[in-house]
């Protein structure tokens, strides 16, 4: 049974990546990104306010999902819809999208004058950090991708030994403050298979989460309830976190669980109140959301390198790098759905 308001929180999720992509350029955590123009703490404080959920939000939502698609497909209809939508993109991306990037990493940091061929050749015999912002092997933003596949496996066999009822008949009497304080073993799974931030442990708990927990309508109803309450202290939490991060920069990892956590039942329960409901931007974005998550970083860092070329103020370059990279994307977006072979390689129906 599709949700429209889990439709609408996807989509605007992966709208976000577009803005919070562009500001990296000017980050300062410590780490570049494919092309960076210097330390800005008012912009790297915007991503510190979005960070700690937005990301989370799709794991949940995909577990929320995953629930409501067992219930109309078979396991190997699950699984075979998942190689189509997961691992033929993934590996098609790692082939043709994410050497691009890293293309204009080279280029921007070392000077790198070869073409998209030599290219491609040290992509694939130097290993780096997960990151891969020096232009090395990397799976870039498909990560994202690599983590849900390798889920969706996993999550299979947990699923058999612990069905949903058996363990929804347990968890839809958990109190509120019991729900506030899942936070605690998202935090101890944040350790389990993190690579420089990006947790296999953490991304996986959230699915289950999502599965077992948030696809409970009476879960949800309840959640939904305290929406007044979960608002107010979201956005406490974001004042906060602004605070602590634009004038200590602090960002210690168990605020930043709790800080996400509260975020994404407080969306969940605005989004459920405010955004259940199937409108034609939900339709279009539908259709559209998951080629633009595959094809908005390259076409981001192609225009961030070539706007970095110019003398704009950094307030024009995000501007123009952000809305530019948008339009370029969704225009490519159509032109590729127009392709049978690269609808497939996109994950397209």
């Amino acid at each position: 049974m599709r949700k429209p308001y889990i439709d609408n929180l996807r989509n605007f999720t992966i709208l976000l990546l577009f803005p919070v992509h562009t500001l990296m350029i000017w980050n300062d955590f410590g780490s570049r990104f494919y092309v960076w123009q210097g330390e800005n703490r008012l912009l790297s404080t915007i991503i510190v306010l979005v960070n700690p959920w937005f990301m989370p939000l799709l794991f949940v939502l995909a577990g929320m999902s995953a629930r409501y698609a067992l219930e109309k497909r078979s396991v190997k209809e699950f699984m075979k819809q998942r190689i189509h939508k997961l691992g033929i993109p993934f590996l098609c991306g790692m082939i043709f999208l994410v050497p691009v990037q890293t293309l204009f990493a080279r280029k921007f940091f070392d000077g790198y004058e070869g073409g998209m061929l030599e290219n491609g050749k040290y992509f694939y015999t130097h290993l780096t950090d997960f990151s891969g912002y020096d232009g090395a092997f990397t799976p870039g933003h498909l990560w994202f991708i690599l983590f849900l596949f390798l889920i969706s496996l996993l999550s299979l066999m947990v699923f058999r030994l612990l069905p949903w009822e058996k363990a929804a008949e347990k968890l839809k009497k958990l109190p509120m403050a019991g729900m506030l304080l899942l936070f605690l073993p998202l935090w101890l799974m944040y350790y389990g298979g993190n690579f420089g931030g990006f947790s296999l442990g953490k991304s996986l708990a959230l699915f289950l989460l999502g599965y077992y927990l948030l696809s409970h309508d009476e879960v949800m109803d309840r959640i939904e309830k305290s929406g007044k309450w979960l608002a107010a202290l979201w956005g406490l939490g974001t004042v906060l976190s602004g605070i602590w991060y634009g004038w200590f920069a602090y960002y210690g990892d168990l605020w930043v669980n709790f800080f996400g956590w509260v975020s994404i039942l407080a969306l969940l329960a605005l989004g459920r109140r405010f955004l259940n409901r199937r409108t034609r931007l939900t339709g279009y974005l539908n259709d559209l959301s998951y080629p633009l998550y595959l094809l908005h970083q390259p076409i981001l860092v192609t225009l961030a390198y070539y706007m970095a070329q110019t003398d704009a103020a950094w307030p024009v370059q995000a501007l123009c790098i952000g809305v530019g990279s948008l339009i370029l994307t969704v225009a490519a977006c159509h032109v590729m759905r127009r392709i049978p072979v690269v609808r497939r390689m996109i994950g397209v129906r």
